[in-house]
C-alpha cells in the first residue's frame, strides 16, 4: 500500500485518493468516518493524563485517547505530557504543591514518579485557571502506559484507538532519554500489548517518528506541526532536518517523510491546505480545538478528525449535524 501511495505520474491523483481511502479504513475505529480525540484523555473535565481522564473520556465516548509519554530511570514509559514533575498539577507526599518545576522523569523510577498525586491542578496557577471545570480527582497517579491499555480494555473498550506522543526536544536534549532509547521503551510496550494495529505515534520531534518508521513500518505516524511563537518549522530541528523552504507546503514534508496523518495546530491551517494535504494521502487531525465554534468550522473543511480537551463539546457538535458518533461507556 505505501509504496502505491508514494506513485506519481497522470494516475498520481487517482492512486492519492485511493491511498487517502486506505489510510482511512485502517485508522477509523468501528468505521466512524470522523476521529473524535479527547486530548489527554479530557483535559478540560479531569486531571490531565490520568486514568481518571482517560476513564472520562470513555464515558463520553471517543474514537481515540490522546495522551503522551515520558520514560523513566527504569526505562517504563510513563504518561506526562512535561519531561519533569509539572508543578501546576504535582503535590508531594505531604499534599503540598511544588513551587517549582520538580525533577526530570528520567531521573526517577517509577516508585518514585508515582509517590506524587496528580488529582487536581492548583487553582492558584495560571495553568489551573485554565480549566474551571476540570473535577478535581485526589490520589491519581502518573500511570503507565501498560496501566492504560489494560483500563480500556477491562471496560471492553476494544473499538478505542491511542495517539501516543513522544514528548521529546531538540533543543534539550538533557531532559529526556535518547531518541532512540525512548522508542524502544514505547515499542516495548505497545507490542508486549498487542496494540500496535490500535496506537498511532505522533510527534513534534520527526526524529523519532523516522525511527518507528523503520523500527515497525506498520504501525502508523502521526506528524505535528505549528507555526506559531514555538514555529517547529523554522530551522529543521524539529524536523529531522528537513526544511519547509524545501517542499511546496507542510503537507508535502509529512508525505516525503512517511507520515499517514498530519496534525496541525488547528490556528495554522485554511480550507485549501486542507485539501491539499488530503490529495497528498494524508489524514488532518487538528489540535487543541475547544470553542465549538471553531470545531464547526473545521468539520466544514472536512477535516478528518478533532483533538479537544473537551470531548463532549467536540460529540454534542457532532450530534447536531448528524454525525456517526462513537459509543460511550454510558450511551
Amino acid at each position: 500500500m505505501k509504496k502505491n501511495c508514494l506513485l506519481h505520474g497522470r494516475n498520481g491523483d487517482r492512486r492519492a485518493a485511493r491511498c487517502a481511502l486506505v489510510v482511512l479504513a485502517l485508522w477509523a475505529p468501528l468505521g466512524m468516518a470522523f476521529d473524535l480525540q479527547g486530548h489527554r484523555g479530557a483535559r478540560g473535565l479531569a486531571p490531565e493524563n490520568t486514568l481518571a481522564a482517560f476513564e472520562r473520556a470513555l464515558e463520553i465516548g471517543v474514537t481515540t485517547l490522546e495522551l503522551d509519554i515520558a520514560i523513566t530511570a527504569d526505562g517504563i514509559p510513563v504518561i506526562s505530557h512535561e519531561p519533569a514533575l509539572f508543578e501546576a498539577i504535582t503535590r508531594d507526599a505531604q499534599g503540598q504543591w511544588l513551587k517549582q518545576r520538580g525533577p526530570l522523569i528520567k531521573s526517577l523510577t517509577l516508585a518514585q514518579v508515582q509517590a506524587f498525586d496528580v488529582g487536581r491542578s492548583n487553582p492558584e496557577s495560571p495553568y489551573g485557571k485554565q480549566f474551571p471545570d476540570q473535577v478535581p480527582r485526589d490520589g491519581q497517579r502518573i500511570p503507565t502506559l501498560a496501566s492504560l491499555f489494560k483500563l480500556v480494555n477491562e471496560y471492553g473498550a476494544t473499538g478505542v484507538h491511542f495517539n501516543i506522543e513522544t514528548k521529546i526536544f531538540p533543543g534539550k536534549p538533557d531532559d529526556t532519554v535518547s531518541p532512540e532509547v525512548f522508542v524502544n521503551a514505547l515499542l516495548a510496550t505497545i507490542r508486549e500489548a498487542g496494540m500496535t494495529r490500535r496506537v498511532t505515534l505522533q510527534s513534534f520531534d520527526w526524529r523519532t517518528l523516522q525511527i518507528v518508521q523503520k523500527l515497525e513500518p506498520g504501525l502508523r505516524t502521526v506528524y505535528l506541526s505549528t507555526q506559531g511563537p514555538n514555529n517547529t518549522l523554522a530551522d529543521g530541528s524539529w524536523t529531522a532536518g528537513m526544511l519547509l523552504s524545501q517542499y511546496p507546503s507542510v503537507a508535502h514534508m509529512v508525505k516525503a517523510s512517511g507520515g499517514a496523518v498530519w496534525s496541525p495546530n488547528f490556528n495554522d491551517i485554511t480550507s485549501d491546505a486542507v485539501k491539499g494535504a488530503q490529495a497528498l494521502g494524508l489524514l488532518v487531525i487538528p489540535w487543541t480545538v475547544n470553542n465549538p465554534a471553531d470545531m464547526e468550522r473545521l468539520i466544514d473543511w472536512s477535516v478528518d478528525g478533532i483533538i479537544s480537551d473537551y470531548p463532549d463539546r467536540l460529540r454534542e457538535v457532532m450530534r447536531r449535524r448528524g454525525m456517526a458518533l462513537p459509543k460511550g461507556l454510558k450511551n
